[in-house]
């Protein structure tokens, strides 16, 4: 009986030596938007998946969604930077911080969403953007160049002129003057209600979004043409990134940058594809494809714009230079693929 007693105190004596089995550090992440729409299951959820999956036990995302943590797009960053999220999915257009953002809005530059998100992330990943230098970046990111829609008919570019439309960045914008549309930015989400109440004719805005913010429910004519990428991003606090246990922190390095950029290509492209196919194949709307002419007249506009932009300003000049080379380079490799 004794011996008993001896043994049960000595096992207690041990359990209560043993370390206990630390909880993971756990992150809130702020995602503006509903975790059904098309961003949060090809922009959101593969880093977060990826990240929880390979950092158990040491490391868990949790993510606040439909606005939990703040409703208003410009507070995201600021949501971030006081520590009410860790990370959050910011729109950089919402805020004149990110400075350096416009050459991924330069018109004409990129052929799609997948290049001018590559291209973003290797422009962060070279430190070459500013503004940013309070984040760890996970991901930036890059909508197809927008394309134009509106309520009532056009058929030709010059059937725009005059038309009163919704656009992303003054960048976009000034192109849109340049063609003589007459621009209003504002932010995707706040389209759909400003085109039923007369405030603008039509809305620029990548294809996959129209269903996102029910710009396609007030508009059924359809001109694609190419204009700006609009720049998306996935931040995290510098701080609390650099106070993680260096396992933790490479757990995210690896799911960040090109990593982040590619899967949200690889969803996002076929969901545009699958948006072009859709308008296309109901009969109460009209798509049109500029003609070459109209393809060509639009791209002296943007090129007045680039021009415009880089124009007396080494810093942009440089910046323009390196994005270029970085086109160059992506497209060198899918030659090569």
């Amino acid at each position: 009986m004794v011996q008993w007693l001896m043994t049960g105190l000595v096992l207690g004596l041990l359990a209560c030596a043993a370390p206990a089995r630390a909880e993971p550090v756990r992150l809130k992440l702020a995602y503006l938007f509903s975790d059904r729409t098309s961003l949060f299951i090809d922009l959101i959820k593969p880093f977060v998946d990826a990240v929880n999956r390979e950092a158990r036990g040491q490391l868990a995302i949790d993510v606040y969604a439909s606005g939990a943590l703040g409703k208003a797009p410009a507070q995201q960053i600021r949501l971030v930077l006081d520590g009410t999220a860790d990370i959050a999915f910011v729109v950089p257009g919402s805020t004149e911080r990110f400075i350096d953002n416009a050459v991924i809005e330069l018109p004409g530059l990129f052929q799609g969403l997948r290049e001018a998100s590559v291209v973003f992330a290797r422009l962060m990943a070279a430190n070459a953007l500013r503004g940013y230098e309070q984040f760890h970046v996970v991901g930036a990111f890059a909508t197809e160049p927008e394309t134009i829609h509106m309520r009532s008919p056009v058929r030709f570019l010059d059937d725009l002129r005059g038309k009163r439309i919704r656009s992303s960045s003054p960048i976009e914008a000034a192109a849109l003057s340049k063609l003589g549309m007459v621009p209003r930015i504002m932010p995707a989400s706040e389209s759909a209600d400003a085109i039923s109440s007369g405030l603008v004719d039509g809305a620029a805005v990548a294809p996959a979004l129209l269903r996102e913010f029910g710009i396609g429910r007030v508009t059924a004519y359809h001109y694609l043409l190419r204009t700006s990428a609009g720049p998306l991003a996935l931040l995290m606090n510098r701080a609390k990134f650099d106070s993680l246990p260096p396992g933790a922190q490479a757990v995210i390095r690896r799911h960040s940058g090109e990593w982040a950029a590619t899967r949200f290509a690889d969803g996002y492209e076929k969901l545009n594809s699958q948006a072009i196919e859709q308008l296309r194949k109901d009969p109460r709307r009209s798509v049109v494809t500029p003609t070459t002419a109209e393809f060509d007249r639009a791209q002296v506009a943007f090129t007045s714009v680039v021009d415009d932009w880089a124009a007396g300003d080494g810093h942009r000049a440089a910046l323009l230079r390196k994005a270029q080379a970085e086109i160059r380079r992506f497209r060198s490799e899918r030659v090569v693929q």
